[in-house]
């Protein structure tokens, strides 16, 4: 049975940085590539950032480019998104995601990805 488990969420200030933390398991992590995707109040869900199977690859969504940074450590089945320069307008419930192929490419499409975790909220304040 897949599991992803996001954690590493609160309230914090403009400015502010957090790191965010998902926890896979019933698979095997390794070949699989991840997402991170987020949903503000009232929005549709939006692409944040992805990694390739490999952590080689990564891409991001224009609106944080240079502030936040996917990475994975397949020995821990864990992905991380760290958000520095955090504003108001990152508020949002963030998911982590896992792509339907093994070996697959990572994708900007929430159509491409398989599973999901059940969410983490950031609340940035002014």
């Amino acid at each position: 049975q897949v599991q992803l488990v996001e954690s590493g969420g609160g309230l914090v200030q403009a400015g502010d940085s957090l790191r965010l933390s998902c926890a896979a398991s019933g698979y095997i992590f390794s070949r699989y590539a991840m997402g991170w995707f987020r949903q503000a109040p009232g929005k549709e869900r939006v692409f944040v950032a992805a990694i390739s199977w490999s952590g080689r690859s990564t891409d991001y969504a224009d609106s944080v480019k240079g502030r936040f940074t996917i990475s994975r450590d397949n020995a821990k089945k864990t992905v991380y998104l760290q958000m520095n320069s955090l504003k108001p307008e990152d508020t949002a419930v963030y998911y982590c995601a896992v792509v339907r192929k093994e070996y697959g490419s990572m994708s900007y499409s929430g159509r491409d990805y398989e599973y999901w975790g059940q969410g983490t909220q950031v609340t940035v304040s002014s």
